[in-house]
C-alpha cells in the first residue's frame, strides 16, 4: 500500500472508531480561472505555482458536459479544488450607483427570466462537474424588508435556491451591493439552508457599505468563500461611482486583521485572488499569493 492510500485508510478507520474525528481541512489560496480552453494545462500551472484551489468564471458557450468531465479529471490529477462557479448574467449590468440598482442581478424585473435560465444552467454545470457551489451578484437588495421589491426578490431567490438545493448545490451571495445586515436578513428570510456568502471586502468598501473587519465579524460562519481584492471607498466628490480597486495591500482592506479573524472563526474555505485591474501582470498574482500565505502562517 502506498503512503497516500495508507493515510487515507487511517483517516477512514479513525472516522469509524471516533465519528467526531474528521480529516484536517486547510485554507487554500486560489485564483479565478477565466481561460478554460485547456483546463488540464491551466490546472497544472496553478499547482506548480503553489495554488490549491480556483473558481471558474462561467461562459455559457464553453461550459459543456465535455468540459465538466475535463474539469473533474484535471482537478483530481493536479489537486486543484474547484470551489465555486461564478457568473453575473445580464446584458445591461452597469457597475455604478445610477444604473446598477436597475440592471444588476435578480432585484430588477428586466431580463429576470433570462438571468434565471442562465443561473439554472450554472447550477446544472456544478452538478456535472462536481463543483459544490455557484455564486453571483444578485442585485442591490432593498434595505426595507417590508417593501414590495424586497418581498418579490426573496420569493425569486427562494425558487432559485430550491432548484439548487434539490441538486445538492450551494449558492453564495457575493458581497458589495448591500450592508452586511441586509444580506444576513435576506439569507434568513429566503430560508432554504443552502445560501452562504462569498465575502469580497473590497466590494463592500467600493460600494461604501462596510469596513472589512466589522463585515467579517458580522458574517461569521456564513462565509464559505473569500475574495482577496483591495479597494477604496467611493470619492465623496463623485458619489455616483464606485470606489476604485487597487493592488493588495495598498487599499483600505485590513488583510492582517481580517485573516486573523477568519482563522479565529475557524474558516476552512478558499481565499481566492480576484484582480480586475487593467494591465496587471501575472507577477502580481504570484506576489499576492505569497503575501496571503505569510499572513496565514502567522
Amino acid at each position: 500500500m502506498n503512503i497516500r492510500k495508507y493515510i487515507w485508510a487511517y483517516v477512514v478507520a479513525m472516522a469509524l472508531i471516533c465519528p467526531g474525528v474528521k480529516a484536517q481541512e486547510q485554507i487554500t489560496i486560489g485564483v479565478i480561472q477565466y481561460d478554460v480552453r485547456d483546463i488540464d494545462k491551466s490546472f497544472k500551472a496553478l499547482h506548480e505555482q503553489g495554488f490549491g484551489s480556483c473558481e471558474l468564471n462561467y461562459s455559457e458557450k464553453r461550459f459543456t458536459k465535455e468540459l465538466a468531465e475535463q474539469v473533474k479529471a484535471a482537478s483530481e490529477k493536479h489537486r486543484i479544488r474547484v470551489t465555486t462557479l461564478v457568473g453575473v448574467p445580464g446584458s445591461k449590468s452597469t457597475w455604478n450607483f445610477r444604473q446598477g440598482p436597475a440592471t444588476i442581478g435578480l432585484v430588477p424585473i428586466d431580463e429576470r427570466f433570462e438571468k434565471l435560465d442562465l443561473y439554472r444552467k450554472m447550477i446544472d454545470f456544478c452538478v456535472q462537474a462536481g463543483i459544490p457551489a455557484m455564486h453571483s451578484h444578485f442585485g442591490f437588495i432593498p434595505e426595507d424588508p417590508s417593501s414590495a421589491q424586497y418581498k418579490d426578490f426573496i420569493e425569486v431567490m427562494r425558487g432559485l435556491a430550491t432548484y439548487a438545493k434539490e441538486r445538492n448545490v450551494l449558492i453564495y451571495f457575493e458581497t458589495g451591493q448591500e450592508t452586511p445586515i441586509t444580506l444576513i436578513r435576506a439569507i434568513r428570510d429566503i430560508g432554504t439552508g443552502n445560501l452562504f456568502i462569498n465575502c469580497d471586502l473590497a466590494n463592500l468598501l467600493m460600494y461604501g457599505k462596510s469596513n472589512s473587519l466589522d463585515a467579517v465579524k458580522l458574517f461569521g460562519n456564513l462565509i464559505k468563500e473569500f475574495h482577496a481584492k483591495d479597494g477604496k471607498y467611493p470619492d465623496p466628490n463623485n458619489p455616483y461611482e464606485l470606489g476604485h480597486e487597487v493592488p493588495i495591500p495598498t487599499g483600505d482592506v485590513d488583510f492582517p486583521a481580517v485573516i486573523a479573524e477568519l482563522k479565529k472563526q475557524g474558516f476552512k474555505g478558499a481565499i481566492t485572488i480576484e484582480c480586475e485591474l487593467n494591465g496587471t501582470r501575472h507577477d502580481y498574482v504570484i506576489q499576492t499569493r505569497k503575501y496571503l500565505q505569510e499572513l496565514l502562517d502567522r
